[in-house]
């Protein structure tokens, strides 16, 4: 049984917020596309936070090459860590996902085009013009 009278109190003290798995990917794999080279599991966690665990961020780093987003070498007993994908190629595969789990293309993309901003809109506007021009 455990000593309670050695055992810190929680009262008063605040619990830090925990991060959801998705958070962290992508916490993780934005410090990847910020690096100038591959990095190894513990310059990403000083990176992403210096206060998560190791595990944690060994264990997304696992997921991610699970998942073929990133790649990863042996340097030695340790791996070095890259993206695979650029975050603008990672966002469009995404939208593409979820463009085609839905009932309705045309419903989605038109939801989607009326919620951009001017700005968006006229950048989306002139790549269409570009990609119709004949080759």
């Amino acid at each position: 049984m455990r000593d309670r009278a050695r055992m810190p109190s929680r009262r008063g003290a605040r619990m830090p917020s925990r991060r959801g798995a998705g958070k962290l990917e992508s916490e993780v794999l934005a410090a990847l596309w910020a690096a100038s080279g591959p990095l190894t599991t513990a310059e990403v966690q000083l990176a992403v936070d210096a206060e998560l665990a190791y595990n944690t961020v060994q264990t997304i780093l696992s997921r991610l090459y699970e998942k073929g987003l990133v790649g990863r070498s042996a340097e030695g007993r340790r791996h070095l860590y890259r993206p695979i994908k650029g975050a603008e190629e990672l966002a469009a595969e995404q939208m593409q996902a979820l463009l085609h789990r839905g009932p309705d293309r045309q419903s989605v993309l038109q939801r989607f085009a009326t919620s951009l901003s001017e700005e968006d809109a006229e950048a989306l506007r002139a790549m269409l013009k570009l990609r119709r021009r004949p080759r």
